[in-house]
């Protein structure tokens, strides 16, 4: 009897962590086109079948936002910005611009780190931290978070429903954080998986990826947009795409 009970702690002792880890970093598994396509279309950032969302990771930024910031007036387009907090309260201005501009600021987080350690009580505060700085330097509430990396946790997960945030990733991406991306394959990469209803995720700044890869993104946006309204689709940020904003699992199908 002592050795079956000895047996059943050593494994016990073996598995709770692993189950731990398990339930921390299975929702990461939404990184994967296919699983959020077909499993958890609000996730993807599906909304508006005529309506193609325009959004921008890892600002703000001072050299590089303002540019893009032109660029979107140019072409009368507005978008939303997933900011992080650390680089909110640094370029004030910056935010405050985009804003005033009729741009949407929402939350990627406080910093741009990568969760492999489980820690409720961390994403709760960094989560709880941006939401408050975007609001006090605002005005105005975000509704939106998408994690670093699109790499989303229970954590993460948990932290941004209690802040009121509803998760959403991107149905496209440019690949535009790389140091070999040009305006053409940043371009060419969003129109492979872009239809009407889905989100494109570009980044209006490089300080969490290749140097000067912005330029990329940035010199992409005209053919982007044009191309979207050629298949008679408007373009425009979040706020326009998805009707119910409240936060969600992401796993609610839409009509």
């Amino acid at each position: 009897m002592t050795l079956v009970s000895g047996r059943s702690w050593r494994t016990a002792a073996v598995l709770l962590p692993a189950g731990a880890a398990v339930a921390h970093i299975g929702p990461a598994a939404t990184w994967l086109p296919g699983v959020r396509r077909l499993l958890f279309p609000a996730l993807a950032g599906t909304g508006r079948r005529r309506h193609v969302a325009l959004t921008f990771d890892d600002g703000p930024d001072p050299e590089s936002t303002p540019r893009f910031l032109d660029a979107l007036d140019a072409l009368g387009v507005r978008a939303t910005f997933f900011v992080l907090g650390e680089r909110l309260v640094r370029h004030p201005g910056v935010a405050r611009e985009t804003v005033r501009r009729g741009h949407e600021l929402a939350v990627h987080g406080w910093t741009h780190d990568r969760p492999w350690r489980p820690s409720l009580t961390r994403d709760t505060e960094d989560i709880a931290r941006t939401v408050h700085a975007v609001h006090d330097l605002t005005g105005r509430r975000p509704c939106w978070y998408r994690p670093p990396y699109g790499i989303l946790t229970t954590g993460r997960w948990s932290a941004a429903r209690r802040a009121g945030l509803r998760t959403v990733l991107w149905s496209a991406w440019g690949r535009d954080w790389t140091s070999d991306a040009t305006p053409a394959s940043v371009a060419a990469r969003v129109a492979a998986d872009l239809g009407g209803g889905g989100t494109v995720l570009l980044h209006d700044s490089d300080r969490h990826s290749a140097p000067g890869c912005w330029h990329a993104a940035l010199g992409a946006l005209p053919t982007l947009v044009e191309s979207c309204r050629e298949a008679g689709l408007t373009v425009g940020p979040l706020r326009d795409h998805v009707p119910d904003q409240g936060p969600s699992d992401g796993s609610r199908r839409r009509p």
